[in-house]
């Protein structure tokens, strides 16, 4: 009986700690980004040159792979997490303004963040509903990562060679957007059923999807739609 009562109290205490740790993450997900909206505003008011953008894109890369997996339980997380998001919004002006130049810029961008939105809440919401589990799309994820990286590098040196690699850059973005539909999945189920625990590295997970996913939108609606 003992037995029977401590095993439905570490369940109820296993439920609780995932319910809060899904609501601090989707919590602190919506704060970063918010702030994140506002730093491309004011990019996009200052508009940096774009080595400044550059430098924040990279910036923002080297916080999220060595300095926030050490600080993740740590009071300097939530700074860490609020900084690295910020330096990507920062980023992010001079690529809206570009596409503001545009005559249909505006609305590309329009249904680029739509979109983002949608699929990301259509996606979450399935699995937190459906509490599914998508951990088997592990390996298969990281094989596409690979993929990307390995295609970015190939697009650098190519046109060194005189190689034309638009079609490539269309392909390769949408790829990304099928890899970041994966990654929502992914992380979100690993939130819900226990996996991750830590709610500062699940919404940075969360928000490098979201952000990459309407990077990738937005290039592949500019491409197809730009001529328009």
């Amino acid at each position: 009986m003992n037995m029977t009562d401590t095993t439905v109290a570490r369940s109820e205490q296993s439920i609780l700690a995932t319910n809060k740790l899904i609501r601090n993450t989707y919590l602190l997900l919506a704060m970063t980004l918010v702030f994140s909206a506002v730093m491309a505003a004011v990019s996009m008011i200052v508009n940096p040159p774009s080595i400044v953008s550059m430098v924040c894109l990279i910036g923002s890369i080297v916080i999220t792979w060595f300095v926030l997996p050490k600080v993740q339980n740590s009071a300097a997380a939530l700074p860490v997490t609020f900084l690295f998001t910020g330096m990507l919004g920062f980023a992010l002006g001079p690529i809206l303004n570009a596409y503001l130049g545009l005559p249909n810029g505006g609305e590309l961008i329009m249904t680029a963040m739509g979109i983002t939105a949608i699929t990301f809440l259509g996606l979450s919401g399935y699995v937190l509903t459906t509490r599914k589990d998508f951990s088997f799309m592990g390996g298969f994820l990281a094989a596409g990562m690979m993929v990307v990286i390995l295609s970015i590098i190939a697009m650098l040196v190519l046109p060194m060679f005189g190689v034309d690699v638009s079609a490539m850059n269309l392909a390769l973005s949408a790829v990304i957007v099928l890899l970041m539909c994966g990654i929502i999945l992914y992380d979100t189920s690993n939130i819900v059923n226990g996996v991750y625990t830590n709610y500062v590295m699940a919404a940075a997970g969360l928000y490098l999807a979201i952000f990459n996913l309407f990077i990738n939108l937005l290039q592949l609606l500019g491409i197809m739609g730009g001529d328009d």
